[in-house]
C-alpha cells in the first residue's frame, strides 16, 4: 500500500474502523508505529523510484562502463533464469515418470 499513497492508509484506516473498529485500531497503531505518514519515509520512497531512472552522468567512460556492467548482468539473468527453467522442467519430468512407473507397476491388494 506504500505505493499507492497516504490515502490509501487512510482509507484502510476508516474502513478498518467502519466494519470492525479493532481492525482499524490496529491499523491506526501500525501506521503510527511503523512512521508510514512520517514526511522522512515518504522521500525515501520517492528517492528510491529517481534512483531506478538513472540519466547520464556526463562522464562518457562511466556510462560506457554502467551500460555494460548493465547489458552483461541482464545477460547472466536470463541464462540463469533460462537454467532454472531447464532445472524445473527435469524435475517435473522425473516426477511424471515416476508417477507413470507406479500407475504401471502391479498394485497389491
Amino acid at each position: 500500500m506504500d505505493d499507492r499513497g497516504r490515502a490509501a492508509w487512510i482509507i484502510a484506516i476508516v474502513i478498518g474502523f467502519v466494519f470492525f473498529w479493532p481492525v482499524g485500531l490496529a491499523l491506526l497503531f501500525y501506521v503510527i508505529w511503523s512512521k508510514r505518514m512520517s514526511c522522512n519515509s515518504w522521500g525515501r520512497r520517492h528517492h528510491r523510484h529517481n534512483r531506478h531512472g538513472m540519466g547520464r552522468t556526463g562522464n562518457t567512460a562511466f556510462d560506457a562502463y554502467r551500460e555494460e556492467t548493465l547489458k552483461r548482468l541482464e545477460e547472466e539473468r536470463a541464462a540463469f533464469t533460462a537454467f532454472l527453467d531447464q532445472l524445473r522442467a527435469a524435475k517435473d519430468q522425473a516426477e511424471f515418470d515416476q508417477f507413470m512407473s507406479s500407475r504401471q507397476a502391479p498394485q497389491a491388494s
